[in-house]
């Protein structure tokens, strides 16, 4: 048995040995250079949001003017987000006897906006507020360049 062991020993090693050599053989095979990428055209995204004075919560006519203004902008920064990121649609249905039993739509938006800045707000009418947001999307990808910038392969040397 003790020559058996060892002759198992051996070739374990030996197969070791090969995967490792052969391992290490592919591994600096080749150098990539990166150059970055610039858009051809940088587009300006507006938005809107709109919100209802009166129905804010609030002790007093001020206090129910600023929850409206800074629902007009949340909304209007929701609205951004969903022209950035787009929009999630989930939808279901049921039947009972081939008869639409329950129907149900929601939609969300996920995002983070950067960069944005207030146009204008203003109120409309007595009851509601508007505030008007840009987002230069020059700006969004000069502050995107800060943390990564995004690149292109410019030159491959294999070795």
């Amino acid at each position: 048995m003790g020559i058996s062991t060892s002759v198992v020993r051996v070739k374990a090693a030996l197969l070791m040995f090969s995967i490792m050599t052969l391992a290490s053989c592919g591994v600096i095979d080749k150098h990539v250079e990166w150059e970055t990428v610039e858009p051809a055209s940088y587009p300006v995204l507006t938005a809107i949001g709109y919100a209802p004075i009166e129905s804010q919560q609030g002790s007093n006519a001020n206090v129910k003017l600023l929850m409206a203004m800074k629902a007009s902008k949340l909304e209007a920064y929701r609205e951004l987000a969903e022209q950035v990121y787009g929009q999630r649609i989930e939808g279901s249905q049921s039947l009972s006897s081939l008869v639409v039993d329950s129907e149900s739509l929601r939609a969300s938006v996920d995002g983070v906006i950067r960069g944005a800045k207030i146009v204008k707000t203003y109120p409309v009418g007595e009851d509601t507020y508007v505030t008007e947001l840009s987002l230069d999307m020059k700006r969004v990808h000069d502050i995107y360049l800060t943390t990564a910038k995004p690149r292109r392969v410019k030159d491959v040397k294999y070795y």
